[in-house]
């Protein structure tokens, strides 16, 4: 109520204070008021935000230390399981091996038959040496490498016949006659010289390393001009003559070829011997 007995409108605008002359007082009471309610607003926004992003943060790192501990957990794993993977194929190498081969082979023991050639356990210790191949002997005695090998060619076959040093040597010292230890043709038939050879003569039909004759028996043009075969039928012929181990050379020679001159062998026996003592040295 005022003085004057009016009562105060509770509704009415209310009027500017006594220390203000037009309200200027009461407005910027009302906007620093505002001011701090804004800036308390903003503050507390920023709290929540600034609470958010580190709860962010946090869970980040945590899910970081999480992964980190199950990469550390799968890598273990990974390592159990290869150990085991690399034990069981190994147990797995070793029961494929063959049962003749449980035991390391030794460098003196022989390969086994199931041994596979590929294999590196076996290949170093399989492995032998190839016998070295007996080189040929250079030619002596005044030949040369033509007579050298037809001389080898019937030391080799005799010995394969089983026959003795002293038939070894006057086979070569009747080739040696009869032929010069060439494998000659006959100018007579033709056909001989359709096979490899050294040389024709004119001795009637006689031919090969012992000049022998198909007319009289001793086999077919084309197999006495095998030098082999020209020994072997010489050899067993000298075998049926008895007592030729005792015998002259020029007389078991002689015995087989039934030649004009009968003494001509005995010269070349010391050539002969000398020879067959190249090819297959003494005591062998």
């Amino acid at each position: 109520m005022r003085d004057d007995g009016t009562l105060d409108d509770p509704y009415a605008p209310s009027r500017p204070t006594a220390d203000t002359e037009d309200g200027t007082s009461t407005e910027r009471t009302t906007a620093a008021s505002r001011l701090r309610a804004y800036a308390r607003d903003l503050s507390g926004r920023r709290r929540a935000q600034l609470a958010l992003a580190t709860g962010v943060v946090c869970c980040l790192g945590l899910t970081a230390v999480v992964q980190v501990r199950n990469d550390d957990a799968d890598a273990a794993t990974r390592g159990s399981l290869s150990s085991s993977e690399l034990a069981q194929r190994a147990e797995q190498q070793r029961a494929s091996r063959s049962l003749d081969r449980t035991a390391a082979p030794s460098l003196s023991a022989a390969p086994s038959a199931t041994a596979s050639p590929a294999d590196p356990d076996t290949t170093a210790s399989a492995r032998k040496a190839a016998p070295a191949r007996p080189t040929d002997p250079a030619p002596v005695a005044g030949l040369d490498e033509d007579q050298m090998e037809n001389a080898e060619a019937i030391v080799r076959t005799g010995r394969k016949m089983g026959v003795p040093r002293r038939g070894l040597v006057i086979a070569v010292a009747t080739a040696m006659q009869e032929s010069n230890l060439y494998n000659v043709a006959s100018g007579v038939l033709p056909e001989s010289q359709d096979y490899p050879h050294q040389g024709v003569g004119w001795d009637h039909d006689s031919v090969g390393l012992f000049q022998q004759r198909s007319s009289s028996g001793w086999g077919p043009v084309g197999r006495l001009m095998d030098p082999e075969f020209a020994t072997r039928q010489f050899l067993s012929a000298l075998e049926q003559v008895p007592g030729w181990q005792r015998m002259r050379l020029t007389d078991a020679a002689q015995a087989v070829q039934v030649s004009a001159y009968p003494e001509h062998y005995q010269q070349h026996e010391w050539r002969a011997a000398r020879v067959v003592d190249a090819i297959v040295p003494a005591g062998r």
